[in-house]
């Protein structure tokens, strides 16, 4: 399976790209890049429950991969970036870019040492991923609020390379807080056995 899926991400990624290349999301601005956000992570959540090939690999891949992709979340960094060149509003850049450097940092600590099996890594993961989940949220929300109300103020969303936060990254990173969830309640029934 895993083939099968990193294919259908190349691809998917492939056509993210070029609707940021084409100026699709910054073209038509608010609020389509947050329904487009908000329909490529249904259509994502769906497929993994509904296709059984796909709900297999997600619930039999190694937690410490799904748990690896948030290290996409140092872009945090460049939301900074933009701050300082005023190209992103402070209300967004400074407390998202700094709560998503914290998950991606403590991703790689996680993947690196926390435990697989038992009480102890289940719980890591547990809170690990109760945060992530809740910044990814907040930064959806505060993205749309201010894309909606601050006219211009999240133009640097909708261009590449940070147009692929919601055609790409943010659906996956979402998706995988859900799939991360339920692998730890598959864990608990199964007495920790593994994560």
């Amino acid at each position: 399976m895993t083939p099968r899926v990193l294919l259908a991400l190349l691809v998917w990624l492939g056509l993210a790209v070029l609707a940021g290349a084409a100026g699709l999301l910054a073209a038509i601005g608010p609020p389509f890049p947050q329904l487009v956000l908000a329909a490529l992570t249904i259509v994502l959540l769906a497929a993994c429950r509904w296709l059984p090939a796909l709900r297999a690999w997600a619930l039999a891949v190694d937690i410490r991969a799904l748990v690896l992709f948030h290290a996409t979340r140092f872009v945090g960094l460049y939301f900074l970036v933009l701050y300082a060149r005023g190209e992103l509003p402070r209300a967004f850049a400074v407390p998202y870019g700094w709560g998503d450097i914290l998950v991606a940092a403590t991703a790689l600590i996680l993947a690196a040492g926390s435990p697989r099996r038992g009480p102890g890594g289940w719980w890591a993961y547990l809170v690990w991923n109760a945060v992530g989940l809740a910044d990814i949220l907040l930064v959806v929300a505060t993205a749309a609020r201010l894309g909606l109300t601050v006219p211009g103020a999240m133009r640097a969303l909708t261009i590449l390379p940070l147009s692929l936060l919601p055609t790409f990254v943010v659906p996956i990173i979402i998706a995988t807080h859900v799939v991360i969830f339920a692998r730890l309640r598959q864990s608990r029934q199964e007495a920790y056995r593994a994560v």
